[in-house]
């Protein structure tokens, strides 16, 4: 299989899983900035070589050609909303707000979502199929549910 089909298949996975969607629409990032930070970050454990931009701008899902230029603005977008929110991050912790009860919800969500990725990880041949489906089914939908209430700027605790 070629390298822009296994992109295109992982991309597509990724972006349309139901937490994906959620994390992202409430994230810092743009649908196109995301894809393009993804694509910049892994195509190359994809295709297992270094790779040009203009082979990563080829990579996009969407059927108009992009520019090698328009690529690296769109990356150096998204890798600028990734640093911001990191300084976010770091200046409420350096401020105590971490120490407050108000995050306690989404801490419970950042445990549920490592819950989810290990079960999801955690799959064995030995498992029945099914039953492993069974378990990622419920954690995906409590998730869900938990994400959607915190995603609500009324039920926010900050």
């Amino acid at each position: 299989m070629k390298l822009k089909d296994n992109t295109t298949i992982w991309l597509n996975g990724a972006l349309n899983d139901p937490i994906t969607k959620i994390l992202a629409k409430n994230s810092q990032l743009t649908k196109i900035q995301l894809e393009t930070l993804l694509i910049d970050i892994l195509a190359e454990n994809i295709s297992g070589k270094q790779l040009k931009y203009d082979e990563k701008a080829k990579l996009r899902l969407t059927k108009a050609k992009i520019s090698r230029g328009s690529f690296n603005r769109t990356l150096t977008q998204s890798k600028e909303n990734v640093i911001k929110s990191i300084y976010t991050v770091l200046l409420l912790g350096y401020l105590g707000v971490f120490e407050s009860s108000t995050l306690d919800p989404y801490l419970e969500i950042a445990n549920k979502l490592r819950d989810y990725v290990e079960a999801h990880q955690g799959i064995s041949d030995k498992e029945k199929p099914e039953d492993h489906a069974k378990l990622l089914e419920i954690i995906k939908e409590e998730l869900e549910t938990s994400l959607k209430h915190l995603s609500n700027p009324t039920n926010q605790p900050l």
